[in-house]
């Protein structure tokens, strides 16, 4: 708290407005603390409605798998990911696959009693417990040299105007959902303030570029490279808000009725501005933790610029015999690992505050799903994508760990975050064995 308070007393006596403090709060000698010699980072991916196993799964396990096409245009970072089969969600009660694929994925516990009904299943309501991803931003929260200015920030790309257990995987508590924000407007306004929407946007480094430049005057040489770094990447970044009107770039259009979903075509350009924002809250120290989640579960994007002109969730029903239906999920599911490398590539770019590598040294990126195979609803072999650094786990490995519920995985997760005093996560039953021996 005395150094919370030696920063704002800093800025104060250079006259600083408030508005300036988001492009300093993470740097080192604002308070005269040293330098982190590590920043551990975790960022959770979801997309959803299965994978096609036999073009997800490698035909060989261990350090020489290879990689499906699916995976395909991950191939740049295959010594820096960890694949794991075996992770089976074995949480069941009220609810159906999806429901419980969806809300009991990050939480690994029961769904509450509800009146929301699902296929043919009982209805069910909420997640009763925390989610991993909120679990590690409290136990990062609670300590001074790991407290960040958000703690988490859940980013969403093409998540419907709509709120129930099949649109919600980040949970505070029971009955507590996060809803992901997934407008790169309202969250660029979260980061940095003063933007009342995309048609008045004005240039917020215009605004604070007097007090930014008093303060760097103060910083020493490497801060001062950092401060610079990001003010060229939040430039960059206006300049991707100030979009021309005929782009229609706007949050993805709502729910017509329960079984229509139409996603706007620039999905894409939102996803990549959406993960732009992400990597400079990370570089910035605004948050240690974050999520990205595609869509919904049980969505029904129409993703017509792959040229599909079905909804996913329709499409992921399909036998797999059917070729048609078979090649657009390929495309689909393809196009989410793109994304994901996306975001491993402006991670690899962006230089650690240390000098020392690059910030994906130091973050983990997982990506996973609600279901291990859309037309059978399995809650068994949940995808799970590991790529980066930071969590002491050996890299450039691909595993098969039988019937490990996903419990385990959350545990050991916590653990590399620095979280040992956890001792179980979600249902207890469920982690036995303890962490996975992933190091």
């Amino acid at each position: 708290m005395s150094k919370s308070l030696n920063r704002r007393q800093f800025l104060r006596d250079l006259g600083v407005s408030a508005a300036a403090f988001p492009f300093l709060a993470g740097l080192p000698s604002l308070t005269g603390a040293p330098l982190p010699q590590r920043r551990q980072r975790l960022i959770i991916v979801f997309s959803p409605n299965g994978t096609l196993p036999n073009d997800f799964w490698p035909n060989q396990f261990g350090e020489n798998f290879d990689l499906k096409p699916i995976l395909k245009p991950l191939e740049a970072y295959k010594n820096k990911m960890l694949l794991l089969k075996g992770i089976h969600n074995k949480i069941r009660g009220d609810g159906d696959q999806h429901m419980r694929g969806m809300s009991c994925l990050l939480t690994a516990s029961e769904l509450m009693p509800g009146n929301i009904q699902g296929g043919s299943d009982n209805p069910a309501g909420w997640a009763s417990s925390i989610s991993i991803d909120q679990e590690i931003k409290n136990y990062l929260q609670g300590r001074p040299d790991t407290k960040t200015r958000f703690g988490s920030i859940e980013f969403g790309v093409a998540v419907p105007n709509r709120a129930d257990p099949w649109t919600r995987m980040s949970y505070t508590g029971a009955n507590q959902p996060v809803a992901p924000i997934d407008d790169p407007y309202q969250m660029f306004s979260k980061l940095y303030g003063q933007m009342k929407d995309k048609d008045s946007l004005v240039s917020i480094l215009d605004d604070v570029s007097a007090d930014l430049k008093r303060v760097s005057a103060k910083l020493s040489e490497r801060d001062r490279a950092m401060l610079d770094e990001h003010l060229t990447l939040v430039r960059n970044l206006e300049k991707e808000l100030q979009t021309p009107v005929d782009q229609n770039l706007s949050h993805p259009m709502p729910d017509l009725d329960p079984g229509i979903e139409l996603v706007n075509d620039n999905t894409p350009e939102i996803s990549h501005m959406q993960i732009d924002l992400l990597v400079n809250a990370l570089s910035n120290d605004m948050t240690r933790v974050a999520t990205l989640q595609y869509m919904r579960s049980v969505g029904q994007a129409q993703m017509r610029w792959l040229g599909v002109e079905e909804g996913h969730h329709g499409l992921s029903h399909d036998p797999d015999d059917n070729k048609d239906s078979y090649d657009k999920l390929m495309k689909i599911n393809t196009w989410f690992a793109g994304e994901v490398a996306y975001l491993a590539k402006r991670l690899s770019e962006t230089k650690e505050p240390t000098g020392e590598g690059s910030m994906l040294d130091n973050t983990l990126i997982v990506w996973t799903n609600e279901l291990g195979k859309g037309n059978s609803h399995t809650l068994e072999n949940i995808p799970i994508v590991m790529i980066g650094g930071g969590a002491g786990f050996k890299m450039g490995r691909a595993l098969d760990l039988g019937q490990t519920p996903h419990n385990r995985l959350w545990l050991t997760l916590a653990h590399a975050m620095g979280h040992r005093d956890l001792k179980t996560f979600g249902k207890v039953e469920l982690n036995e064995g303890g962490i996975l021996p992933l190091a």
